[in-house]
């Protein structure tokens, strides 16, 4: 098998659009949630979210791009471009058909497909739909624009794993690579979900925080008082290379990515397993192929979204795969960015790996009264990042319909 590094990374995501923005924010504990500007939410459940601010996407594409897609595309092409810019990687000066592109996003174009409805009821039910609406709602459209963009004649295509979706993505590229079938390849996840209908139909799970109050503190994995998740958006992006590959043209390497698993929990529709099962196994056989121990993870950020069944159940399923670890050292970063459903694991992923460069874990802010149904002996980062060396580092994104993944990121 041969290895797969990770050579570029770019983002844009509530807490910032570029990746050193976005973890000089995740290192000062920030959190922008508000209430929703994007419409008028004031008559719904959830009024509040974790908003891209001042996006500007004629700023980063051209007129073309921007008529012809959702902004979760929009999104995806300029997480991409910024990849692809900071890996250094020139593709015209590679055969096109060594670089791919596998995407992950969850929703798809949501917004397209509520303003075209919302037309055709307001026009009499006249249709006059756009000749764009399709490419712009199909959630594969962001792969394949990525490819147009740059050229990529590679493998291409988009996963959906609910909030699981990005690390899917990745797993997904990470073995084409070991196996020989591709050099290169973006990968991530984007999703632009704050639309009415979406927030509509989380609230009438009562999935999220109503916290309207104190919209910066709703989002608090692991504290007594969580009442859900904050909708947050965006995409993060990395570039993972063939080792040899990426030592043959001096690349920089972020860090090497050594074990990618997913299991299901085939147990119901939007709820965790109660006891972790599935989401322990996953985590276990991502450190099996990595080929490391319990006591050899340092940092693992985990999926927690401040659902008050999830959080529990994953803290069970991490002590089921790793038991009373000493050494590891959790933390759920949601509390800071909200949860950006099938785009989570792609900015997750990029906080790993930072972890591993920088020798630090991002806290778990908004703590203020800790779940006592939390297990005993679970070294969790509270309100204030912690200095640790970091030489391995896993990322878990967990999706409705029971997905599970785990990724596992070590220095290099």
């Amino acid at each position: 098998m041969k290895r797969v590094v990770i050579t570029g990374m770019g983002t844009i995501n509530p807490l910032g659009e570029n990746v050193d923005i976005f973890w000089d924010n995740i290192l000062r504990g920030e959190n922008h949630t508000a209430i929703i500007s994007r419409f008028d939410a004031s008559l719904f459940r959830t009024q509040i979210a974790s908003e891209v601010k001042n996006f500007q996407p004629e700023k980063y594409l051209d007129r073309n791009e921007i008529k012809r897609s959702d902004l979760f595309t929009q999104y995806a092409l300029y997480s991409a471009s910024q990849a692809l810019e900071d890996s250094g990687l020139d593709p015209s000066s590679m055969d096109p058909f060594d670089i791919g592109v596998i995407w992950g996003v969850g929703q798809g174009g949501m917004e397209t497909f509520e303003n075209e409805v919302e037309s055709y009821v307001k026009g009499n039910y006249i249709p006059r739909f756009s000749p764009f609406f399709v490419p712009r709602l199909i959630v594969n459209m962001a792969s394949g624009m990525i490819s147009m963009k740059f050229g990529l004649k590679g493998i291409n295509y988009t996963t959906v794993s609910a909030c699981a979706t990005s690390n899917t993505a990745f797993m997904d590229a990470f073995n084409y690579i070991r196996l020989g079938k591709a050099k290169v390849f973006i990968s991530g996840g984007s999703e632009a979900p704050i639309t009415p209908a979406s927030v509509g139909g989380f609230s009438a799970m009562k999935a999220m925080s109503s916290r309207h109050d104190d919209p910066k503190t709703a989002s608090r994995p692991f504290d007594r008082d969580r009442d859900g998740f904050v909708m947050g958006e965006g995409a993060g992006a990395l570039i993972l290379e063939e080792y040899e590959h990426a030592k043959k043209r001096g690349a920089k390497i972020y860090a090497e990515l050594v074990g990618a698993s997913m299991t299901a929990d085939a147990y119901h529709m939007t709820s965790p397993h109660p006891e972790g099962i599935g989401a322990a196994k996953a985590m276990s056989l991502a450190m099996e192929e990595a080929q490391i121990n319990s006591d050899q993870l340092d940092y693992l950020n985990l999926h927690a979204t401040s659902t008050p069944v999830g959080d529990i159940a994953e803290l069970k399923a991490m002590q089921l795969a790793f038991g009373k670890s000493k050494n590891l050292w959790v933390s759920s970063t949601k509390s800071m960015t909200g949860h950006l459903l099938g785009a989570a694991g792609a900015i997750e992923a990029i906080i790993a790996i930072k972890s591993i460069n920088n020798n630090v874990i991002p806290a778990t802010i908004n703590i203020e009264n800790i779940d006592p149904a939390i297990p005993e002996g679970i070294n969790i980062v509270v309100n204030q990042p912690m200095e640790k060396t970091v030489q391995t580092a896993m990322s878990n994104a967990f999706g409705f319909g029971g997905h599970n993944s785990s990724i596992l990121f070590k220095k290099i």
